[in-house]
């Protein structure tokens, strides 16, 4: 018998095509022996993916290997179908045997599918095999997405190390402007323990394959897939020893995958811990390798024992102080952030961290004029602060002794609205220690500025002003300060004065706050002539007849000053 000709090949090839689609269709109906029919499927899908790219081949790219592969493939796929029939029938003499044959049925046709790779990986059909089908529009039905993963997957399974980076692409590519293609690629865990051995593999393969796998991780359901699949090891040797490109995009993986705490351990066990401490302490590698490593180890140290083990090792937290004075944004914010994570509720880490110079660099990033702290630097190295320097006189006196006051007042008068109102945040914890910060406060001129927030839009910044207000005042040099200026005290009271059209932001929460810092005004005598003469009077009488027992104590208190002043008048 004589070679088969090239358009027979095709024919055959579509005729075996053809046969699979049906068969697989005529499984579905199947009621019975259903694990065993899921394993044919997939077989058979594997074996659909890689003969249907074949029609893609070009003249040349006909071998007579590939004859007597197909001409196998339609003895098994008739074999195969009468099984199925029978099976759709019930028309089996016993279950034992009915088993046997499946399973006889699956490995044929996992030995085709392996006889077929053999075949490409030998470059007999590469260069017809380069052309790739085209991806399906927008409005692509859910067979035609899986039809061209599929067709994706077999070039990565038997292309030469370039068909397997551009089949790579084109899957990026597909995932990133719809995310069925991901869903794809999870029902189908070939797909993803092949992405999995990628990262073993040559850099270019290597590169889009992790780049596959964090976009996968992105997707909070398919985290645990990427996780049974045995990505965390593989990651964190490309974390080591791969390209810039693939230790970025295997850290941002990992920064996705150690959100779930259960993951940490793989990571430690695989020796992630040790390789990102690595890397922040080498200054070699790009401020985003390194800030992403912030972001795992920040993750990683909600375990105790990991947390531990990194303070422990020598120089760990001079490595991670110094990264806050990092001319990059991003490694400022996880550096300070993870730095936040370590330190909080363990007064013993918090000391280290002061004793090494922590505070120091966090006070540096509020430095102005810095053009290297973003106003997101500024917001969590405030956060940072306001977390870490109120537990202990240490932490205080190391954070007062760095001109901080200074920095948080001109970030109170001149910072952007977001680290305006973290100032706030910290102006208001201050205000509730002892006196003699509340005296240096006075000083310094913070009362000004707050008082510049009580008429903020947002409440919870008005009541934030007003309450640190209150506190300073509460000092008797600071109410005598206070006094002396009439702008301060004028305007509370036109705030008080909902009479006035213009003052949108009065409510009774805000007219709550503004009494107290009234009757705590009242204890300065110039404080209390200048209330009792102003012009706002009838309104403090008017609010005290809605607004409750502390504006009847107010109006009281003005009262009584006007009530000796008439007496000195006529004696």
């Amino acid at each position: 018998m004589g070679e088969e000709t090239s358009d027979e090949s095709r024919t055959s090839i579509d005729k075996a095509i053809e046969a699979i689609s049906s068969l697989i269709s005529l499984s579905h109906s199947i009621k019975s022996f259903t694990v065993k029919w899921q394993l044919i499927r997939t077989k058979l899908d594997e074996l659909y993916s890689g003969l249907a790219a074949l029609s893609n081949l070009d003249d040349s790219g006909h071998d007579p290997s590939l004859s007597s592969l197909i001409s196998a493939v339609l003895i098994s796929l008739t074999d195969c179908y009468d099984l199925a029939t029978r099976c759709v029938n019930v028309a089996y003499s016993g279950k034992l045997l009915m088993q046997s044959d499946l399973d006889v049925m699956a490995a044929s046709f996992d030995r085709h599918a392996r006889n077929l790779s053999r075949i490409y990986s030998a470059g007999i059909l590469s260069r017809g095999f380069a052309i790739v089908v085209s991806k399906p529009g927008g409005g692509a039905c859910k067979e035609d997405v899986r039809f061209y993963v599929r067709d994706l997957m077999t070039r990565m399974k038997v292309g030469d190390l370039e068909m397997k980076r551009q089949a790579l692409v084109k899957l990026n590519e597909a995932m990133e402007e719809d995310d069925r293609y991901v869903k794809i690629v999870i029902e189908g865990n070939d797909l993803v323990n092949l992405l999995v051995g990628f990262l073993d593999s040559e850099i270019g393969v290597q590169e889009e394959s992790v780049k596959a796998l964090f976009f996968i991780s992105g997707f909070g359901s398919y985290k645990s897939v990427l996780v049974r699949s045995g990505v965390i090891g593989p990651l964190v040797r490309v974390l080591e020893n791969g390209s810039s490109v693939g230790r970025e995009a295997s850290a941002r993986c990992l920064m996705k995958l150690t959100e779930n705490s259960e993951n940490a351990w793989s990571v430690s066990a695989q020796g992630g811990v040790s390789a990102l401490l690595k890397i922040c302490s080498c200054g070699e590698f790009s401020g985003e390798l390194i800030a992403s490593s912030c972001g795992v180890l920040r993750n990683l140290v909600g375990v105790e024992e990991i947390k531990r083990y990194m303070i422990e090792e020598d120089d760990t937290m001079t490595t991670f102080i110094k990264l806050i004075g990092s001319k990059e944004e991003i490694v400022q914010v996880n550096s300070i952030d993870l730095l936040l994570s370590m330190c909080s509720k363990d007064e013993q880490t918090r000391e280290v961290f002061v004793r090494q110079g922590g505070i120091q660099e966090l006070v540096s990033v509020l430095s102005d004029p810095n053009p290297l702290s973003s106003s997101k630097s500024k917001e969590i190295a405030l956060r940072a602060i306001d977390n870490l320097c109120f537990g202990s006189p240490g932490c205080l006196n190391a954070l007062m002794s760095c001109k901080f006051l200074d920095h948080l007042l001109y970030l109170l008068s001149n910072g952007e609205i977001s680290v305006q109102e973290s100032a706030l945040k910290v102006t208001s914890r201050l205000c509730s220690l002892p006196e003699e910060v509340k005296r240096i406060m006075g000083d310094a001129g913070f009362m000004p500025e707050l008082v510049k927030f009580l008429d903020a839009k947002s409440f919870d910044v008005r009541e934030m002003a007003s309450v640190a207000l209150y506190c300073l005042i509460s000092v008797p040099k600071n109410r005598k300060k206070f006094a002396q200026d009439d702008f301060n005290i004028g305007y509370i009271l036109k705030l008080l004065d909902h009479d006035d059209g213009s003052n949108a932001s009065s409510d009774s929460g805000s007219t709550k706050f503004l009494i107290s810092i009234l009757m705590s005004l009242t204890s300065c005598n110039s404080a209390r002539r200048k209330i009792a003469s102003s012009g706002y009077l009838k309104s403090i009488e008017k609010l005290a007849e809605t607004e409750g027992s502390d504006a009847k104590k107010l109006v009281k208190k003005l009262s009584m000053n006007r009530f000796r002043s008439m007496l000195s008048g006529i004696f």
